[in-house]
């Protein structure tokens, strides 16, 4: 039984290994933002659906029923809700936040859209 057991010096070694990873240089990998992967969701659904919209408009030249609108304000919900989950992403620590920095230009993309169909059909 004698001598089978770690050293302390031994069990730290190992500790200091796990903590490090099995990257290069010590990095640990971090998972992405779930905040983040629920913006960049929301984000390209919203854009999605009004591109939806877009094109069935075209088809319809013009004559687009109601429907078109409700799923465009949804569109814009989707959009707004993406930029502020991308947002509240940023604040979860240790996380890779690439997802956020997608889902952000994507969700402001897709508002910027919407406003600009809206603006134009009021004029």
């Amino acid at each position: 039984m004698l001598g089978t057991r770690k050293s302390a010096e031994e069990r730290r070694r190992e500790k200091e290994r796990k903590k490090r990873g099995t990257r290069k240089y010590g990095q640990a990998s971090f998972k992405h933002s779930r905040r983040g992967i629920s913006s960049c969701v929301s984000g390209f659904t919203g854009l999605f659906i009004l591109g939806g919209c877009i094109f069935y408009a075209f088809a319809e030249r013009g004559n687009a029923h109601g429907i078109i609108g409700g799923f465009a304000i949804l569109s814009a919900v989707l959009s707004i809700n993406g930029i502020r989950l991308a947002i509240r992403g940023f604040y979860e620590r240790e996380r890779n936040y690439l997802t956020c920095k997608i889902g952000l230009p994507v969700s402001f993309l897709s508002v910027v859209f919407f406003l600009a169909i809206f603006i134009g059909g009021l004029s």
